[in-house]
């Protein structure tokens, strides 16, 4: 589904990015790993067309977006869930579900769909966004994208500074989206956490690939990672 080629990307003269190749195919479920600064949010962002300075090739279902602003990304099918969750304070839990525009009716998820998935967005559909807890955002935030009808999903750190219990209730909801059929992309630091929901994991270092490792050899090879990590 998606197909990253030969990708660097660079802040002024700085190269953040160096040939980056990834791949993600419809259905599966592959995190970025690696330390603070080994380049994963920026290649996430430069999937998203976030992050224009860049050089390589972006190709979804076949189409070469690298050209692409992020409104026609989305357009296409790609979801953004940023790491700070995005949400319009001011706005009730339904205003936000309801406001962004729905790109493709096919795949949407309805608001009934969204509440059964989520029901503490269903008991809070009337409250401020500014009333939400952390966990509650993050749930938001995901269902917001999936109410729009995208097909794939790229999650920047999607259980970071979440209670225990939270970050349950995140993996529960990644592997019920994986279970409908979306692709999820996800920049994830909890090593024990990416291995409970995905397929498969980039690690990523000084921006560069460092291994591509299926979900049998990432867990075998928790222990050497959560070192290599600092964790």
């Amino acid at each position: 589904m998606l197909e990253v080629r030969g990708l660097d990307a660079f802040y002024g003269d700085a190269q953040a990015l160096h040939g980056v190749d990834v791949t993600v195919a419809p259905g599966e479920v592959v995190t970025l790993v690696g330390r603070n600064g080994a380049g994963k949010t920026t290649l996430l962002r430069s999937v998203m067309g976030l992050h224009r300075d860049v050089r390589g090739t972006v190709t979804l279902d076949g189409e070469d977006i690298t050209g692409l602003h992020p409104h026609q990304r989305a357009r296409r099918g790609l979801g953004w869930v940023q790491d700070d969750r995005g949400i319009y304070a001011s706005l009730s839990v339904e205003e936000n579900l309801t406001l962004p525009p729905v790109t493709d009716p096919g795949s949407a998820w309805s608001l009934s769909q969204v509440y059964d998935a989520f029901p503490v967005l269903a008991d809070r559909r009337r409250a401020p966004g500014t009333t939400l807890s952390g966990g509650e955002q993050q749930m938001l935030a995901v269902a917001r994208v999936l109410r729009t009808g995208a097909r794939m999903l790229l999650l920047d750190e999607p259980s970071e500074g979440l209670a225990p219990v939270i970050v349950q209730r995140i993996r529960d909801i990644l592997l019920e989206v994986k279970a409908r059929g979306t692709t999820v992309l996800l920049v994830e630091q909890n090593v024990k956490f990416a291995a409970t929901v995905a397929d498969r994991h980039y690690v990523l270092a000084e921006g560069s690939v460092a291994a591509d490792l299926d979900n049998a050899e990432f867990t075998a090879r928790q222990s050497e990672l959560l070192e290599y990590l600092g964790i």
